[in-house]
């Protein structure tokens, strides 16, 4: 039996919840100025999308900007579909875009809008799903369409229902592991509710590819929000008191796995003030791909600077201008030209590769200076003459 303490919590859970879709589902039937903050959009590109999308679109931020051609997008809690549709014309035909969102009647203006909107751009490319952000494995269409066939009257069919749920979960899942380029949200993640906030960030993590990233704009506090503030209907409905403290924020997206988590952008000023708390906009990024082992290649990277040192997610000090040793793995993260160290280190690779299948494990315990004859092999006694032409008029010197 639950104690009194888990029932009320329980409950206290479910009226917040219900709290969310009554202000949403009020929200897409006429404008809600209290659910967004100013924020600015490319003109062109919401010039496609028609009216009643755009008003009745809520958010804080605009993570499509941060969108390349021909990527696979999730837009977590995508309501009307305006990140969406701004995304679809970023992506372009090449590209896809999905949408996943709770409330029902946000999904139809969505759904009904989407083939205006791909008519007008030329393609369509944009799909909109029902379900929850933090249960991305499960389409709550194609479960409301079984229980049509199958109700639920007794504690027999209750038991059919959470086995029919597994099965959908692990061989029918809304969507699959692995396979989005990028994960979107605009002010959304602040809905959740707390006890479920870890299994957000743990089904971002894993419907990405490696190497994928989020971008997430979303509202935080300066404060820890107090419970009072936590329990009450109207701010949490409001994008406010499920709002992460915004360090926590970024440790959320650390703790689930993800590297180079970065601020993008940060309101300046805050949105809301509430009993001395400040509530601002914050845009995040953060990637994945730094699972695996660490194999010896005798690679090394040398930080540029401008800092005298930095520290990276694995633990690892990269001193300014020294060759830092590192593993196979992370020297790929950290000299991809795409990844979040881009244009901050330079790659040293030995004069001969190491065969992977006679590649040793890597110690990342410890902080180690590659040395330059270990990058260039213990044989290695070549002397070079400078070309001959190095110094000629307009040449290098």
């Amino acid at each position: 039996m639950s104690s009194p303490t888990t029932t009320s919590s329980a409950a206290a859970a479910a009226e917040l919840d219900q709290a969310v879709r009554d202000r949403y589902s009020e929200g897409a039937g006429q404008a809600v100025p209290a659910l967004c903050c100013p924020v600015d959009y490319d003109t062109e590109t919401l010039a496609v999308i028609p009216k009643e999308v755009i008003e009745r679109d809520y958010g804080c931020g605009n993570p499509s900007k941060h969108l390349r051609p021909g990527e696979t997008v999730l837009d977590l809690g995508s309501g009307t579909g305006k990140i969406c549709f701004i995304a679809s014309q970023i992506v372009g035909a090449e590209g896809r875009v999905i949408g996943v969102d709770m409330n029902d009647d946000m999904l139809e203006v969505a759904r009904r809008n989407a083939p205006i909107v791909g008519e007008r751009v030329g393609f369509e490319n944009v799909s909109f799903f029902k379900g929850r952000i933090e249960e991305l494995d499960l389409d709550r269409d194609v479960l409301a369409a079984w229980l049509a066939d199958n109700p639920v009257r007794s504690e027999g069919d209750f038991g059919r229902l959470e086995q029919h749920v597994e099965r959908l979960r692990s061989s029918s899942p809304m969507i699959a592991s692995d396979s989005i380029d990028v994960v979107v949200s605009n002010c959304v993640l602040n809905l959740v509710m707390p006890a479920k906030k870890r299994q957000l960030f743990e089904e971002i993590f894993r419907v990405l590819r490696k190497g994928g990233r989020a971008v997430i704009s979303d509202i935080v506090s300066d404060e820890d929000v107090p419970l009072e503030m936590v329990n009450d209907p109207e701010l949490w409905s409001g994008c406010i008191s499920g709002a992460f403290r915004e360090d926590a924020f970024l440790k959320a997206f650390e703790d689930a796995g993800f590297h180079g988590v970065e601020i993008l952008e940060r309101g300046a000023e805050a949105w809301h003030v509430v009993n001395g708390i400040e509530f601002r906009s914050l845009t995040v990024q953060a990637y994945k791909g730094k699972q695996g082992p660490c194999m010896e290649h005798r690679q090394a990277v040398i930080y540029k600077g401008p800092w005298n040192a930095v520290i990276d997610d694995d633990g690892h000090t990269l001193t300014r201008g020294q060759r830092m040793a590192v593993c196979e793995k992370t020297y790929g993260l950290m000299t991809d030209s795409r990844g979040p160290y881009a244009g901050q280190i330079i790659g040293v690779q030995p004069h001969e590769a190491v065969d992977p299948a006679a590649a040793q494990p890597f110690a990342c315990s410890g902080d180690r200076v590659r040395s330059p004859k270990e990058s260039k092999g213990a044989n290695y006694v070549e002397t070079k003459a400078a070309a001959e032409d190095c110094c000629e008029p307009g040449t290098c010197c």
